[in-house]
């Protein structure tokens, strides 16, 4: 099965601290895989997530200067 341009996440069992994500998982995106950090949030219209992707390789991560190496597909 082509699991390009998907991913999935659950509840962390591992959270210790209120900073630490609510949800985790991964995902490929463009054939990049990325790790997935996600917090609930609410507000006076609901329930919502907010969400962090990492690469799961740290070759296609920015590099300081904000640019990525060449050939990785920035996020």
């Amino acid at each position: 099965m082509d699991n390009s341009n998907r991913g999935s996440f659950s509840k962390n069992t591992r959270k210790e601290k209120d900073s630490h994500a609510d949800i985790k998982g991964k995902a490929t995106v463009a054939g990049v895989e990325y790790w997935i950090d996600g917090w609930q949030k609410e507000n006076d219209k609901g329930i919502w997530y907010s969400l962090s992707f990492t690469p799961r390789n740290a070759s296609t991560a920015p590099l300081e200067d904000g640019s990525v190496k060449e050939g990785a597909v920035p996020f």
